[in-house]
């Protein structure tokens, strides 16, 4: 009889094994989104000196290099979009006496180096008056950066009084 049990045992475990059935499997869609990041500039915010310059009767220039300007843009931009730096000066003006104007300040990004896809140019304006363009990007496809270390050069008066001058130039993007 111990047989007989042992042969039922067997042939039921071999049906179990025979008919299981498969463990469930389910799937699960998994996405995600990058969305369109923001367009900025950085440009340094601590006093950047220029240098000095001997007074004198005749008129001359001082330059001297602004510091490291950047745009990043990660708006994801449309294939040939594009974007447009800016800068604008107030006059250099001394603790007392006359100012030298923002018209006598020319600007000169040099080098732009550049990240991503984008054509660059460096407008180089001869004035700071008004809101100028100093570097343009057309052409763009998706995302990039560009960097630039200016030189602005002032045109210094004949006459102009031995003093220290101070002006504030702003960087904008659009």
């Amino acid at each position: 009889m111990k047989a007989r049990n042992l042969v039922i045992a067997a042939a039921v475990g071999s049906l179990a094994v025979g008919f299981a059935s498969p463990a469930l499997a389910v799937d699960t869609p998994a996405t995600f989104t990058i969305i369109g990041g923001a367009l900025g500039i950085t440009a340094p915010t601590a006093p950047v000196g220029l240098g000095e310059r001997a007074n004198t009767v005749l008129a001359g220039t001082i330059s001297g290099p602004l510091g490291e300007m950047q745009v990043n843009d990660a708006r994801s931009a449309v294939a040939g979009s594009g974007w447009v730096a800016s800068a604008i000066s107030s006059a250099f003006t001394p603790p007392s006496g006359p100012a030298i104007a923002a018209s006598a300040i020319s600007y000169n990004a040099g080098t732009v180096v550049k990240v991503g896809t984008a054509t660059y140019v460096a407008n180089n304006p001869a004035s700071l008056t008004g809101v100028s363009p100093v570097v343009t990007a057309t052409g763009i496809t998706g995302d990039n950066s560009a960097t630039w270390t200016p030189t602005i050069t002032i045109a210094i008066p004949g006459g102009a009084l031995a003093n220290t001058y101070s002006a504030t130039i702003t960087h904008s993007v659009v």
